[in-house]
């Protein structure tokens, strides 16, 4: 059966990482680990939630072709490994990629057959509370990740699916629903010639 290539997209605060978290702990996706240049925020761990490293390494990583896509978002730079996920798929692995708007466009030009789903959240008001929540923002951050998440909700029309994120057990069971779906199409099942 050809993997599954689920690409979720969401603006910051939306939920995206509370939700892929659960698709890798419940439905055996293997998750694409990105590199970018941001620090750590507290709980994350280097090679697990991304590669962390220098710019100067991401720029040498750029110019020897290492990426599938990469994007500068907020002021840092995240790419996605052209090795990681090759040879994910290549295992016949169903592989979770969690990028920005501008890197799932990038993506879909190397691999349309993958599922694009974009997270949002309920309203710009909730996604605000929640950014404001987090306490990691400085007002001006702040202004900007809402600027651009009113941006980022103008491409959500591009995705195959969006999924609200206004209950975390009923956005999952959302995107778990469109996971059976796509496991279903012929060309995952079908394995006899036609």
């Amino acid at each position: 059966m050809p993997a599954l290539l689920l690409v979720v997209s969401a603006p910051s605060g939306a939920g995206k990482t509370t939700l892929c978290r659960l698709l890798l702990q419940k439905l055996g996706f293997r998750f694409a680990v990105s590199h970018t240049t941001r620090r750590p925020r507290p709980g994350e761990v280097n090679g697990k939630d991304y590669y962390f490293v220098s710019r100067e390494e991401f720029q040498k990583m750029i110019s020897q072709g290492e990426f599938l896509e990469w994007a500068e978002v907020h002021g840092h730079l995240y790419g996605t490994s052209r090795a990681e996920v090759e040879s994910a798929l290549a295992r016949g692995e169903d592989l979770l990629l969690d990028i920005d708007v501008q890197g799932a466009s990038n993506f879909r030009r190397l691999f349309p057959q993958a599922v694009f789903v974009f997270v949002a959240p309920p309203s710009l008001q909730e996604l605000e509370r929640r950014l404001r929540r987090r306490g990691t923002e400085t007002e001006e951050a702040l202004r900007k990740r809402l600027a651009r998440a009113r941006e980022e909700l103008t491409f959500a029309s591009w995705f195959d699916y969006v999924v609200i994120n206004d209950q975390v057990e009923r956005a999952f069971e959302d995107l778990a629903a469109i996971v059976r779906a796509e496991r279903c199409r012929p060309p995952r099942v079908l394995s006899w010639p036609s």
